[in-house]
């Protein structure tokens, strides 16, 4: 059985292309995908920055191309892929290791249009629920994504990956809970209703952010973007009143010169009683006085301020990548091992059904002589049975050990011929047929 993961994701696919591909509910297309005699076991991850299927397939070039039929056909209707760049420039494909290694990366964040966000890693626990509950995960998914979350955790409790924020709107909401300890029982405004305020706006209720305003030039737009995350949509005619309110101000419009001057901040303290305003000014050109960071009780930073937070933010976080890296290759090499263990089992079954059916064959053979009555035909058989057992414990626990390691398909396919398992006419060979082909998955 082969590990396959066929997708997209947000380097190798622009947002319009993405999109087409992405589904709100992977359950009926994982229906049809293992409904294939290609593929056995199937998880769909579709996220905002990705659209990624994994899975088990008995045949390496017939499940490579079923997974790529499944995006063209299927997800995307069969609508082309190539969107000014040639189709393999799109999709990328990951066998085997590699495979793993790109689940393990994703599931710990790494891959990410962020590095050490954790949304990530709550998106696929969901798609791999959702298949498993409809039985569409069978022993390798099973494990594999079980191997994959222990991965995460890792990373998560051993490095620092996560602990800072690296874009300027989370690094904003970030130095708001350090000033402000919680923000539960704050309220904030956001001047302006573009992609920075709408950042902004979900790190803001991220961190669990009492009430929200939006305050724009056009109030439609303010409304949009208002409704989507349970905030109330201003005018800038009421900003005065808005400031007073407000314990948090977020700024980020299109303005020739500063909308908030240090008069209106001093207005809203008194109003306040003097009660601290962070203030975080995103506009280029500025949108908030720098005269206001004169004012006691105003916390002020700008689009510079934050940048520089952000890129040193940045860099500890690539220092704790590298150490991240290390612990998803651990795992994927723990994985390798548990594989290669696996492909002990039929070997271990082939072996143990042959040497059952020469003990069985011969036993036969003496009780029927002796005329051994039941209770010693009893005796013999557990005799028997237990000097079999004896004589293969020790194998066995070896080439379960050995399988483990790098060489470990030497060492079956020496098993192989030092047992005449690969020989038909061999004493036992008529038991292989009833050795079962697949076999339990190996002890953890």
């Amino acid at each position: 059985m082969k590990i396959l993961l066929v997708g997209m994701n947000h380097r190798t696919a622009p947002v319009e292309v993405r999109e087409r591909f992405a589904v709100d509910d992977p359950l009926p297309w994982l229906v049809k995908l293992v409904a294939a005699p290609e593929i056995e076991e199937a998880v769909l991850i579709s996220t905002c920055n990705r659209v990624e299927v994994i899975a088990a397939a008995p045949n390496l070039d017939a499940g490579r191309h079923r997974l790529r039929s499944f995006f063209h056909r299927d997800l995307g209707q069969g609508a082309p892929l190539v969107h000014q760049q040639s189709e393999n420039a799109v999709l990328y494909e990951h066998v085997g290791d590699d495979a793993v290694r790109h689940l393990f990366r994703v599931s710990a964040s790494i891959d990410s249009l962020v590095v050490g966000e954790p949304q990530i890693l709550g998106q696929v626990k969901e798609a791999y629920r959702l298949a498993a509950e409809a039985g569409l995960c069978g022993p390798l998914l099973n494990r594999l994504f079980a191997s994959a979350f222990a991965s995460a955790k890792r990373v998560r409790s051993e490095t620092q990956i996560a602990s800072r924020p690296v874009s300027v709107a989370r690094v904003a909401v970030d130095l708001a809970r350090q000033i402000f300890e919680t923000l539960e029982d704050k309220r904030a405004l956001l001047v302006g209703a573009g992609e920075m305020s709408e950042a902004a706006l979900v790190a803001l209720r991220g961190a669990g952010l009492a009430g929200v305003a939006v305050a724009n030039r056009t109030r439609e737009r303010a409304a949009e973007l208002a409704a989507r995350f349970g905030a109330t949509a201003h005018g800038l005619d009421e900003l005065p009143q808005l400031l007073a309110a407000s314990d948090v101000v977020l700024t980020s419009i299109g303005a020739d010169r500063p909308l908030l001057d240090a008069p209106l901040f001093e207005a809203a303290l008194r109003m306040r009683r003097r009660r601290p305003i962070f203030a975080i000014d995103l506009g280029v050109p500025r949108n908030i006085d720098p005269a206001v960071n004169q004012l006691d009780d105003v916390y002020l930073y700008d689009v510079d301020d934050l940048g520089g937070v952000a890129e040193a933010n940045a860099e500890e976080r690539r220092r704790e990548t590298v150490r991240a890296e290390a612990i998803v290759q651990e795992e994927v090499e723990r994985w390798g091992g548990w594989l290669s263990a696996l492909q002990a089992v039929p070997t271990i079954q082939r072996l143990r059904a042959r040497a059952e059916s020469i003990r069985q064959s011969e036993l036969d053979k003496v009780t029927a002589k002796l005329g051994l009555d039941e209770a010693q035909q009893r005796g013999v058989e557990a005799l028997t049975r237990a000097v079999v057992n004896k004589l293969l414990h020790a194998p066995v626990s070896r080439l379960r050990e050995q399988a483990e390691r790098d060489d470990g398909l030497a060492y079956l396919e020496a098993a192989k011929v030092l047992f005449a398992l690969d020989d038909p006419t061999a004493p036992g060979a008529d038991a292989d047929a009833g050795a079962k082909p697949g076999g339990s998955e190996p002890s953890s």
